[in-house]
């Protein structure tokens, strides 16, 4: 228990200790997170009638973020698989990394959900044998309870193997590699139940195909390494962590495939819907080319498939793939893409035109900017403290009894890896 306390004290402070970009970072965040409070305020004292939604379209840029991060989330098992099932060594020992991710991930998605509740005061009806809770018959009963197994498996192994590094005992394999295995299984289940949650609704022609699911996890296995390669160049770059080109490299293929059969399926929806086109496709129609001179979402449209690709072209180019300042700029890309394609690009128009054949655009307020980018500013502080307090345990700064000197990869020019469990 003592070590325990001393854990947690000497993690907290650790991470809140750093130089001026880090604490310029987190004011910049700190910021955006109190507009995301503000904008919270307003939702809750005057309705959801500040934001852009309607009776007709009652899902927007919440819902659109909270599906796209539930697939960055996902993405996180392209570390952990490698690792743990190919033993591959650079992507083991930076597993924890990916795993602090999907915690963030997971958190933004909550924050979403919130942002989204009319009364936040009745999410007590999603606690299992509390609320009223339609199981099995609710899908989204069904998704709740994935994504916070998913959290569950997640913290828990990326921080008892934190603990163990900074304790100096052995890991338990015989209770760690079960979880992991299990959290492997799990984040493939978090996607697909998300996809379901769309995909059973048979009065929104739209999502309602089996294609949904691999759509969900194809685009999930894009954006989510490309978020942790970003991470991974930045981390490489500001702290005494080094981070394998091998490792780089395993998930710029990972994306390059992915992304590739994402785009077949994109390819493949639009000639299937389009070529003999019947009122079932308008929702793509509109999406594509507009409805009845309603044109919102067509900008959106195009912007998205030029982004992926323009991305996927990149990746595809083995001189650009493998060059380190030419590879953020394609993980950029196909990021706001994915971004794009999950959110403006399917939430919306699965209810463009409704059912009865109603044809109501949706345009986000300011309120529901500020407070998407207030619950990405969350986000990514979490995801800071998170990496910060790992990687120091990796190198060797934050462990039991003191600190220990560790050498930056970018000054000595020798790189610092973290030792495998």
């Amino acid at each position: 228990m003592v070590k325990l306390v001393n854990f947690t004290v000497d993690y907290i402070r650790y991470v809140v200790k750093g130089g001026t970009k880090f604490y310029a970072w987190m004011g910049i965040l700190a910021l955006l997170s109190a507009g995301a409070l503000y904008a919270f305020y307003l939702q809750n004292t005057e309705g959801l009638i500040v934001t852009g939604m309607t009776s007709q379209i009652h899902d927007g840029l919440y819902f659109a973020n909270l599906v796209f991060l539930v697939g960055v989330a996902a993405g996180a098992v392209t570390i952990v698989f490698p690792a743990y099932v190919y033993h591959h060594k650079a992507m083991h020992e930076v597993t924890v990394l990916g795993e602090m991710l999907a915690i963030s991930a997971v958190c933004m998605v909550m924050l979403f959900v919130f942002a989204h509740m009319g009364r936040p005061d009745r999410l007590w009806h999603m606690l299992p044998f509390i609320g009223i809770y339609n199981m099995p018959g609710s899908m989204l009963a069904w998704d709740v309870i994935v994504l916070t197994g998913y959290l569950i498996l997640n913290f828990a192994c990326g921080f008892y193997y934190l603990y163990a590094k900074y304790t100096g005992t052995p890991v338990n394999n015989r209770i760690f590699m079960p979880l992991v295995y299990i959290s492997i299984v799990w984040a493939l289940s978090i996607h697909t139940v998300t996809a379901f949650l769309i995909a059973t609704m048979p009065a929104r022609p739209m999502w309602f195909h089996s294609m949904m699911p691999i759509r969900f996890i194809t685009t999930a296995f894009a954006a989510g390494p490309c978020l942790i390669i970003l991470a991974f160049m930045i981390i490489r770059k500001n702290t005494k962590m080094w981070i394998q080109d091998s490792a780089i490299n395993l998930l710029a293929d990972i994306i390059t495939w992915c992304l590739g059969i994402a785009l077949f399926l994109t390819m493949s929806e639009i000639v299937v819907e389009l070529y003999a086109r019947t009122e079932h496709a308008n929702g793509l129609y509109y999406l594509m080319f507009g409805l009845h001179g309603l044109t919102s979402l067509v900008p959106w449209f195009w912007s998205s498939l030029v982004l992926m690709i323009v991305a996927f072209v990149m990746f595809l180019i083995p001189g650009v793939r493998r060059n380190y300042k030419l590879l953020p700029i394609a993980c950029v890309l196909a990021f706001v893409g994915i971004w794009i394609e999950k959110g403006m690009g399917l939430i919306v128009p699965g209810f463009i035109p409704s059912p009865i054949g109603e044809v109501t655009e949706y345009h986000p307020t300011l309120i529901e900017w500020v407070m998407t980018f207030g619950n990405w500013a969350i986000g990514f502080l979490i995801l800071t403290i998170l990496l910060k307090g790992a990687i120091g345990i990796l190198t060797g700064e934050l462990k039991l009894g003191g600190s220990q000197a560790a050498r930056p990869a970018g000054l000595s020019g020798r790189p610092h890896t973290a030792p495998s469990a």
